[in-house]
C-alpha cells in the first residue's frame, strides 16, 4: 500500500471503508465566500438539514478549539478535523489557518483537512503543508468557461469582481493552479463536482480527465440539491440512472467517491450517524465562550446612539462604550471615540487597536469588510439590538446573545460580491 493510499483509505470523506470506522469534526470558522453559486444559499439553515453550506454557529478559532475540545470530551478524538465552510476557507485565510495552527498543535494526532473552491487556496498550500494539512477538495465544476458562466453569478479575485466567461476562466485556472501546488506539496486532493442537470451534465467526464492529468486522487459527483432561495431552486436533482451514468464516466479517470454524506460545516462523529442536537448544544456551548475568556480581553464594547440600547449601526458610530464585569453585573468604564471614516479597513484596523482589550462589540449592524477585521483581531461583532445592560450581562455569562431576526446587514443590495462596509 503506498502512502497516498494510506492517506485516503484513513480519511472517512475519501474512503467507503473509512467511514464507518474513522469519526471526523467540521469547524465552522469560515462565514465568508468569493464566489456566489447559483445553486447556493447559505442563509438557509435548519438543524435537521445535511447538506454543505450550513452550520448552526460561526466559531473564532479559538472557539472552534473549544468545540473540539467539548466533542474529544463527549466522543473521543476524531481522525480528521476539517475545515468545510459554510463559506469559502480562503476568504478569510487567517481565521483558517489559526484555527489549524490551533488544531495541529492541541490535536496533533489527527488528520488535517480543508475543503474550498480553489480560488485563493493556491497562494496558501506552502503553508497549510507546513501546518501539517494532509487533504484539500477542491469543488471543480467544470472545466470550461463557458457552462461555468451558467454556474457562477460572480467572482470576487484579489478585490476585483467578475462576471460571465471571465469569472469562470479565471476560477477554471486558479483550481488548477492550487492542484498542482497541492501535488507539489504531497496533499492528497479530492474534486466535488456538483452535477446541474442541463447545465454541466454533459461534460464531468472531461473535468475527471482533466483533474486526473493535474494529479487529482479522487472525484466525488454530488447530485445537485434544489435549495430554496437559490437561483437554481427550480431545477430538479438528477436522478439516479444520470448519477450512475456521470459516475461511471468519472471512474474511468479517477477513483470515485460514492458514500458522500452531503456534510453539514459543523458534522462531527461518523458519516451518517450524526447527532444533530447534540452537535448544536456544543456549538452554542463554544459559541457562547468568548475571546475574552480565552484570552486577556475582559471588556465589551457597545455602539449606542444615548448610551441606554445598542442601537447603533458600526460605520455610524463615533465613539464606544466600554464595558466590565464586576460584582456580578456590568459595569460602565468609559467611552472611546471611534477612528475617522474613509480609511478602507485601515479604519477598522485602528478600531482594533482602540478596543484592543475587548473581547466583543456589540452593535445594531455592522457590513462584511469590519467584521473580518475585527474578527481577525480577536473581536467578535454580535448584531443585536436592545437595552445595553441585559445584552451585555448575557454576553458576560456565556448565554446566546439574541440576533436580528430581519434580514441582515447588505441583503437587497443585489448581491455585487463588492462587499460592504
Amino acid at each position: 500500500m503506498t502512502d497516498n493510499t494510506k492517506k485516503i483509505e484513513c480519511h472517512p470523506c475519501f474512503s467507503a471503508h473509512a467511514a464507518g470506522t474513522h469519526s471526523r469534526v467540521h469547524l465552522p470558522v469560515a462565514p465568508l465566500c468569493t464566489i456566489q453559486c447559483r445553486y447556493c444559499n447559505r442563509k438557509y439553515d435548519c438543524v435537521n438539514e445535511s447538506r454543505p453550506g450550513v452550520t448552526s454557529a460561526i466559531l473564532l478559532p479559538e472557539q472552534a478549539l473549544r468545540y473540539l475540545d467539548l466533542v474529544v470530551k463527549d466522543s473521543g478524538v476524531p481522525a480528521v478535523v476539517g475545515i468545510a465552510g459554510p463559506g469559502e476557507a480562503f476568504a478569510d485565510p487567517g481565521a483558517t489557518l489559526q484555527t489549524l495552527h490551533l488544531v495541529a498543535k492541541n490535536y496533533p494526532e489527527t488528520l488535517l483537512c480543508v475543503a474550498t473552491n480553489g480560488l485563493d487556496a493556491a497562494d496558501y498550500i506552502e503553508e497549510l503543508a507546513s501546518i501539517g494539512v494532509t487533504h484539500l477538495t477542491v469543488t471543480v465544476n467544470t472545466i470550461d468557461p463557458a457552462v461555468g458562466a451558467n454556474l457562477y453569478a460572480w467572482v470576487r479575485f484579489r478585490k476585483k469582481v467578475l462576471r460571465g466567461i471571465d469569472a469562470a476562466a479565471c476560477l477554471i485556472e486558479r483550481q488548477q493552479e492550487t492542484i498542482r501546488r497541492c501535488k507539489l506539496f504531497g496533499l492528497t486532493v479530492k474534486i466535488n463536482t456538483i452535477v446541474v442537470p442541463g447545465i454541466n451534465d454533459t461534460g464531468i467526464g472531461e473535468t475527471a480527465a482533466a483533474m486526473a492529468a493535474l494529479g487529482a486522487d479522487t472525484i466525488n459527483c454530488m447530485p445537485l440539491i434544489p435549495v430554496p432561495g437559490s437561483e437554481f431552486s427550480a431545477i430538479a436533482k438528477p436522478d439516479h440512472e444520470m448519477m450512475q451514468k456521470i459516475r461511471w464516466q468519472a471512474g474511468a479517470h479517477l477513483q470515485t467517491v460514492n458514500h458522500c454524506g452531503r456534510c453539514r460545516a459543523d458534522a462531527a462523529g461518523l458519516i451518517g450517524k450524526d447527532d444533530p442536537a447534540r452537535t448544536a448544544e456544543l456549538l452554542a456551548q463554544a459559541a457562547a465562550t468568548l475571546p475574552g475568556a480565552l484570552s486577556a480581553r475582559p471588556n465589551m464594547a457597545v455602539a449606542t446612539r444615548e448610551g441606554v440600547l445598542v442601537n447603533q449601526h458600526l460605520g455610524a458610530a463615533t465613539s464606544f462604550d466600554i464595558y466590565s464585569w464586576e460584582c456580578g453585573e456590568p459595569c460602565f468604564k468609559e467611552r472611546r471615540g471611534a477612528p475617522a471614516p474613509g480609511a478602507g479597513e485601515q479604519r477598522w484596523r485602528e478600531l482594533a487597536a482602540i478596543l484592543d482589550d475587548c473581547s466583543a462589540l456589540l452593535v445594531y449592524r455592522a457590513g462584511q469588510s469590519p467584521c473580518t477585521v475585527l474578527r481577525n483581531e480577536g473581536i467578535k461583532v454580535f448584531e443585536t439590538e436592545g437595552v445595553i445592560v441585559d445584552l451585555l450581562e448575557r454576553a458576560f455569562t456565556g448565554k446566546t446573545i439574541p440576533s436580528h431576526t430581519s434580514l441582515p446587514c447588505g441583503d437587497g443590495c443585489g448581491g455585487n460580491g463588492g462587499g460592504c462596509g
